[in-house]
């Protein structure tokens, strides 16, 4: 095992070659920023066991390969930066397959911006991250976490908060290659190869490629699978010998994935319910109960002249565990740097990014027969509730059934990127840079139909390959509509060192411009209503009703007690918003001595609202605010302190962010939606801290915990009070007894004011030991999760149980855990010197005590059903899991 202890002499050399080598930063232009704040400051970036903690006024931390390679195999980046301050990830499986929750410092993954070599990940629509997409850990030199702030030349829509910045490895001078094989519990299985070239040409091109595979059974539910492919290439020039280089690298991953283990945050104690995924079913209680099995079914063969009925749920094939989520992402990207001239140096990155996925094949009843609006008949299409193709779909002969289908929501995007800088040196302690960012995402959504396979499994990953069509040809949607997310940046950025106070000062100013093209009828929740002809789009037009009231320019939704039918639905059209602002930062370090040193940070982040949320704003009309949504914008603040030597790093942060205009996000599973909510202006702040020490060459201790609070100011709108509201006790809505006749009046609220926004925990702490015997190395590693908030309200989930009566389904948090993990190898190398050091065998042991915990899932506002339906879903924590691997190099 490698351990970093500098001495004066190799100082200068890792200063060398951090001079010429891409780190710490997400882009190349950052990057270099960076490496000559290290140049001038004469203080170099120390690793103590794999754990780095640049000199940079941003709270920020590093891990490098020497401890991304003692975690399992095939693990998702996201799940190994657990191991940082401030960050809380909930893994869906022990394999990294699987996907997964992330927060730092409560921000959720919308609001981090991850990029991988300067690229940008979050969708361009909804600004997700997918942590079951991310590239090899093998092929990673280094991830860097920003906790609070981002780069000034980061071209990213999300980053209110937080940043993950990874980069890929160079390829190596000499030639070498390798192959990893893996095996485990659950099926699992991978393999992962690479081969570097070595030095091809004097001038030093080289390459690299690797590939891996890997496939394991679902953890719960006892259908499917989990499989992934990936590949990786990277072709490498330097230019002379002061840094210069080129490189051009390409990316494809490929997943299909069974969902699996979401169930309802329902904890029941009468034991009418079972553990399962679907709204009767209920969370596991503890780790006996967990295993569910999902029924098999056959779909029943047609009969012909009979209407045969498919029902809207608990239909063969509806269930969540049948469902498939498929992916295929690739990139090709370019990451350049060149000397014009003494002290002026110019960095190009330019990418493209392709992906084609769709949320999963979740299913939807369709009809054999036409429909008739506004007395125009044998119209074909979706009407906001049901599905007409006025053609025979299963094969019977007759045109009288209804029929199960799946409709994935799916996504298409093309995504070109640009990241330019240009750093030029006044003199050797005054560093300004100019940087240029443009990112176009072109983003296709539709929702086509496809068929089930008779054993309820979907016939087809992407129904949009060979969509179902109607009667005339046209192809059935859910969904339709064409977006262009457009970013133009212009950034800049000053560094002056004064004597032991070094000062970053920069500004970045976005320009976003959301071009976005509906070709469905939209409603109030976010519905949909598509047709693939004029006529039936004339009809449902017309038939529709969509009044606005002149004095409060929203639309009018009922006439007295009269609620209006059909629910108001505004027409296909194309609308534009467009968002700029400036956002400034500074910081500066303090060098109290070589090793003791004060940073500090401001910097101002901004969230332009999603592709979704814009979407949903169609149904009010143009010019109000509510067709405007204000973008989300945070003042985030850091104070901390630096200890650095070779054998002891050191580091804690106070933090503060004050959001304005805070928009949330809940993904519904069921509606394939994602749902919105405004909870005005919330404070947050906590401490962050961590600590690296290895007192002798062969052992390292390792320690980090955090702390979080947020207040969330003010209670918000959820509508009309109701009686039943009041008699529930919901939402604050006064019960009125006039005369012995119950009433309510007035506006409900989500009682969230001076309350914790949900998801995030109050605390983490944990912690790694690393120790190395001869040919043996040993790690262990443990986190402890503080409770999370299951609602904005922070209260408990309730169901109305009739009479106006109610149950407590779920407590108000979920419960902290602590998760221990083991990694265990021997290098083979040190047993026969036949062996080089890429050759040894690894065990690895994820929640070695088989802790059962609530897994990830999204907050909300909500805390009470006013039915027997469950609130929201959680996943169940990944179980206990031991794999083995042994890796071959030569």
């Amino acid at each position: 095992m490698h351990r970093s202890h500098l001495t004066a002499g190799s100082l200068l050399a890792l200063g060398m070659a951090l001079a010429s080598t891409p780190a710490l930063a997400q882009s190349t232009g950052s990057v270099d920023f960076e490496q000559q704040t290290i140049v001038v400051s004469g203080r170099t970036t120390k690793s103590v066991n794999g754990v780095q903690l640049p000199d940079t006024p941003k709270a920020k931390q590093v891990l490098d390969q020497t401890i991304i390679a003692h975690q399992a195999p095939g693990q998702s980046i996201n799940d190994i930066i657990n191991l940082v301050p401030g960050v809380s990830f909930q893994n869906n499986d022990p394999f990294g397959s699987s996907g997964g929750v992330l927060y730092i410092r409560g921000f959720d993954n919308t609001r981090i911006s991850q990029t991988f070599d300067g690229i940008p990940l979050n969708d361009t629509g909804g600004y997700a991250i997918y942590s079951n997409q991310q590239l090899d850990p093998e092929v990673i030199d280094q991830v860097n976490v920003n906790l609070g702030t981002t780069d000034v030349d980061s071209p990213t829509a999300a980053a209110s908060g937080s940043t993950v910045n990874y980069r890929s490895r160079n390829p190596t001078e000499d030639f070498h290659a390798r192959m990893i094989g893996s095996a485990g519990e659950y099926g699992y299985m991978r393999i992962f190869g690479e081969v570097d070239t070595g030095n091809l040409t004097a001038g030093g091109l080289r390459a690299y490629v690797t590939a891996s595979n890997s496939r394991n059974d679902t953890i719960y539910g006892g259908i499917g699978k989990i499989q992934k492919q990936q590949y990786n290439a990277k072709l490498y020039q330097p230019l002379g010998s002061n840094g210069d280089f080129i490189s051009i690298a390409g990316h494809y991953n490929r997943n299909r994935n069974n969902a699996f283990g979401s169930v309802p945050m329902w904890i029941e104690n009468t034991g009418t319910r079972v553990v399962g995924t679907g709204s009767g079913n209920r969370y596991p209680v503890s780790g006996d109960d967990r295993f569910y099995q999902t029924a098999r079914c056959t779909f029943a063969a047609p009969v012909a002249g009979a209407a045969d009925v498919a029902p809207s749920t608990g239909a063969c094939g509806s269930d969540y565990d049948y469902r498939i989520n498929p992916s295929d992402t690739a990139n090709i990207r370019i990451s350049s740097r060149f000397t014009l001239a003494d002290g002026l140096v110019l960095t190009v990155d330019p990418s493209i990014q392709w992906t084609s996925a769709n949320g999963g094949t979740l299913g939807y009843t369709a009809s054999e027969k036409t429909t008739t609006i506004n007395g125009v008949s044998g119209l074909t299409g979706y009407d906001g509730s049901n599905y007409y193709f006025g053609k025979d779909l299963n094969g019977d002969g007759d045109k009288l059934d209804t029929v199960r289908l799946i409709a994935p929501s799916q996504t298409k995007t093309i995504r070109l990127g640009l990241i330019a800088s240009l750093r030029y040196d006044i003199n050797p302690d005054q560093t300004i840079r100019l940087a240029y960012s443009y990112d176009r995402g072109r983003h296709r959504q539709t929702a086509e139909f496809g068929t089930y396979n008779t054993n309820g499994t979907a016939g087809t990953y992407f129904p949009v390959n060979d969509p179902i069509t109607d009667v005339n040809g046209n192809v059935m949607q859910r969904r339709n509509r064409l977006s262009y997310a457009i970013l133009h940046q212009v950034s800049g950025e000053y560094r002056g060192k004064f004597g032991g106070l070094t000062i970053n000062a920069g500004v970045r100013v976005p320009f976003f411009k959301r071009n976005l093209n509906q070709y469905c009828f939209t409603n109030r929740s976010g519905g949909y209503a598509c047709f693939g002809s004029d006529a039936a789009n004339a009809a449902f037009a017309a038939a529709s009703t969509y009044l606005i009231d002149p004095d409060t320019n929203l639309p009018i939704e009922k006439v007295g007690t009269k609620v209006l039918t059909p629910t108001n639905w505004v027409a296909p059209q194309q609308r534009i918003f467009t968002y700029s602002k400036a956002l400034p930062s500074v910081g500066a370090t303090f060098a109290v001595n070589s090793n003791v040193g004060i940073f500090a940070n401001y910097s101002k982040g901004l969230q332009v609202p999603g592709t979704d949320n814009l979407y949903n704003s169609f149904y009010f009309p143009r010019g109000s605010s509510a067709a405007t949504p204000n973008p989300e914008s945070t003042d985030n603040f850091d104070l901390g302190v630096r200890y650095r030597s070779g054998k002891l790093m050191a580091q804690v942060s106070t933090w503060y962010t004050i959001y304005q205009n805070r928009l949330a996000s809940t993904f519904d599973r069921d509606l394939n939606t994602t749902i919105y909510r405004n909870l005005g202006r919330v404070d947050k702040y906590g401490i962050d801290g961590s600590l690296s020490y290895s007192p002798v060459r062969d052992l390292a201790i390792y320690l980090y915990g955090s702390y979080l609070h947020s207040k969330i100011r003010d209670n918000v709108e959820a509508g009309d009070c109701s009686l039943q509201n009041a008699q529930l006790g919901m939402y604050g809505c006064p019960l009125i007894n006039t005369g012995g006749v119950l009433s309510s009046s007035g506006t409900a609220y989500y009682q969230t004011a001076g309350k914790r926004e949900s998801g995030a925990p109050v605390y983490t702490f944990g912690g790694r030991i690393d120790g190395t015997v001869g040919p043996v190395s040993l790690g262990v590693q443990a986190k402890r999760t503080g409770p999370r908030y299951v609602n904005d309200q922070n209260l408990p989930f309730y169901v109305n149980t009739g009479n106006n009566t109610r149950q407590e389904i779920f407590p108000a948090k979920a419960p902290a855990y602590t998760q221990v993990d083991l990694d265990a190898k021997l290098s083979l190398d040190k047993v026969s010197p036949i062996f080089n050091n890429r050759t040894f065998l690894q065990l690895n042991v994820i929640n070695v005590f088989d802790e059962t915990y609530v897994g990830g899932f999204s907050g909300t506002l909500n805390s009470q059903s006013t039915t027997l339906s469950p609130i929201t879903y959680a996943q169940i924590s990944p179980p206990r899991t031991i794999m083995g691997s042994i890796s071959f190099g030569f």
